[in-house]
């Protein structure tokens, strides 16, 4: 049967943990009052010079190694100077797949694929093939998009994302879990053909990013989990607004199940220990030593944060340097979740 769809609907699409009992990704990073540890990617800002992403994949495989929950790449299709910043650099998809191929346990997790900016049928089968190739461990952050430059260059309406950004997680659900959907929409029109292949385990986890622009009744019904700013990083004031946010949203959820939460920081882990958490770029970095960090992860956990990815592309020690510290000094303190092995495949 053909489905219209239309933006005023509510159609619930969110799941809890059982619904991803068997998938490795989702597994590794998130539990009920737990807390895991994912790296943001790129390791290092880009200011023009390619050569910062030199051996980052080794890095991407000692971080797989060293027991990290999550890789996190960003995706941000075209720099604008007026951000100044130009994102992961490489697309995130064709990325990933390259990772997967370089890692066995790692979880795999875009932050944010911007879902308005792509048609369904193309998200899709990019995100259907790197779940098989990496044996289920894809994670889907996904957004509404926020660089205005972007979306005339797609032929796309700023001011209409909201709009095209429901009804494309409401297709992307349908093409990697069902068989034959028919759909019909602002998005186009599916009949007589089907799309593969299918998700891996059944259900590719779609992580809401802040808002994309929908209203808290809508995040709480279709979000698999939520990705949202920490608040404020250099004292526990941040932590505890950041609570009270995710009590609401848990409260709004249909069902009550388990929703993953998570956060991140763009940090400057310092070789000093004892450097107390200290604001960087009017709050944008947090420059700290590890003591800093831990009590910070600490109060993420506390507050209902699930899994927290650290982002070290401003640091200015070397990558390797603070990747082997926080392995060694605050990753057995929030250590990954074992759950089932990727799935195995010769491709």
């Amino acid at each position: 049967m053909q489905t219209d769809y239309h933006p005023q609907d509510v159609i619930p699409g969110g799941a809890s943990a059982g619904a991803f009992a068997s998938h490795p990704g989702y597994r590794r990073m998130f539990a009920p009052n737990r807390l895991t540890l994912g790296i943001f990617l790129p390791l290092r800002f880009w200011q023009g010079d390619m050569g910062v992403l030199q051996s980052q994949g080794d890095l991407v495989a000692e971080i797989d190694r060293l027991g990290f929950a999550a890789v996190w790449l960003r995706d941000v299709p075209l720099f604008d100077p007026g951000f100044g910043d130009a994102g992961q650099v490489f697309d995130p998809f064709t990325y990933m797949a390259w990772l997967a191929a370089q890692t066995s346990r790692v979880s795999l997790a875009t932050g944010s694929a911007v879902f308005s900016l792509r048609h369904p049928i193309d998200l899709a089968k990019m995100a259907t093939t790197i779940d098989h190739l990496s044996g289920g461990r894809l994670i889907m952050g996904i957004a509404s998009g926020d660089r205005p430059v972007e979306f005339p260059a797609y032929g796309i309406d700023f001011e209409n994302r909201a709009v095209r950004f429901a009804e494309a997680v409401y297709w992307f659900r349908q093409l990697v879990g069902q068989d034959r959907p028919a759909l019909r929409g602002h998005l186009g029109t599916l009949q007589g053909a089907d799309m593969f292949p299918k998700a891996a385990t059944g259900r590719i986890p779609l992580i809401m990013t802040g808002s994309s622009r929908q209203s808290p009744d809508w995040i709480a019904a279709h979000a698999d989990g939520w990705l949202t700013y920490p608040q404020a990083t250099h004292n526990s004031e941040g932590p505890k607004r950041l609570a009270q946010n995710l009590q609401a949203w848990r409260a709004r959820i249909p069902d009550r199940g388990f929703r993953p939460h998570m956060t991140n920081e763009w940090l400057d882990l310092v070789e000093d220990a004892d450097f107390p958490r200290t604001p960087l770029r009017g709050g944008f970095v947090l420059r700290t030593g590890r003591k800093g960090l831990i009590d910070l992860l600490g109060e993420w956990r506390e507050a209902g944060v699930n899994h927290a990815a650290l982002g070290i592309q401003f640091a200015e020690r070397p990558a390797a340097e603070i990747i082997q510290e926080l392995a060694e000094d605050v990753l057995p303190l929030f250590p990954s979740h074992e759950g089932p092995a990727p799935l195995t495949a010769r491709w």
